[in-house]
């Protein structure tokens, strides 16, 4: 729940050692510019889930949970199996996010881990039939936003696709006469089927600096962000475009080559992460 949260004011006197930091190739808290905070996950938080991680990007903090349920397909993929990402800011999560309904920020992160994951065919929704046109598989993609500092967008596709990687199918059986689905959460053998791993990688730009990973302040003086979504081959699966400020040409082909690099380290980090 959420309504859109306000830009934290930051003193001029915050801002200009900001940027005086930044100039010089840091972080804030003395990272390099294209270094990532410390993540740490922790896998089957929420009892309740077919799946949960909680991942912890320095002080942000992301719950990602999972249900899986029989349903129908939509109409125009009746061979395939449903997925439907939604996100929320809780309002505890940071001073400035109010109870209400999911904003255009909560609408929008959803939209991005959904369309990265659909596009990429990172999973095999067409495996996740039970009988085609009439049942398939339904997963509920879930993101909850527990403490806002910078970068929500990566931290959340990271628990995303762990939390993905780590859901495995119930065991069910379909009656040859009725056509119904008794399923038995209490067996679960079939892990989902994979085609391949996804990460995002959000490159911001703060004066002429491109950096990646931002604190809530840092990030509250970028004047625009590029999240580009990479797979593990490789390839560009999704992009969005933030802010009021812009990239040039020069400047995204660096954001590019920025986030197939880190792309390829976050992916390889929630493999190890799924074992």
């Amino acid at each position: 729940m959420s309504l859109t949260p306000e830009i934290p004011v930051i003193p001029k006197i915050k801002l200009d050692s900001i940027l005086n930091v930044v100039s010089k190739g840091f972080h804030i808290d003395k990272r390099p510019l294209l270094n990532y905070r410390s993540i740490e996950v922790n896998k089957n938080v929420a009892p309740n889930a077919d799946s949960s991680v909680l991942v912890k990007l320095g002080h942000t903090q992301v719950l990602v949970g999972i249900k899986i349920d029989v349903g129908q397909p939509f109409p125009d993929n009746p061979e395939e199996g449903v997925l439907i990402v939604n996100a929320e800011y809780i309002p505890a999560a940071s001073p400035s996010f109010e109870p209400g309904p999911p904003d255009e920020n909560a609408i929008e992160l959803a939209r991005v881990i959904d369309r990265s994951l659909r596009e990429s065919k990172a999973i095999a929704l067409n495996k996740l039939v039970i009988i085609p046109g009439k049942k398939v598989w339904i997963i509920w993609l879930d993101i909850y936003v527990l403490d806002h500092d910078g970068n929500l967008l990566d931290a959340s596709m990271i628990g995303s696709m762990l939390a993905l990687a780590q859901l495995k199918i119930p065991y069910f059986e379909v009656d040859p006469v009725t056509g119904n689905v008794k399923v038995d959460k209490s067996k679960r053998i079939t892990p989902l089927p994979i085609n391949r791993y996804i990460a995002t990688v959000t490159v911001y730009k703060i004066g002429d600096v491109l950096l990646v990973d931002p604190t809530a302040e840092e990030e509250a003086i970028a004047s625009a962000s590029l999240s580009i979504s990479v797979s593990e081959e490789g390839n560009i699966v999704g992009m969005q475009k933030r802010g009021l400020g812009f990239f040039l040409e020069k400047e995204i082909e660096q954001a590019i080559e920025i986030s197939l690099n880190k792309g390829k380290e976050l992916i390889e980090l929630v493999k190890k992460f799924a074992l």
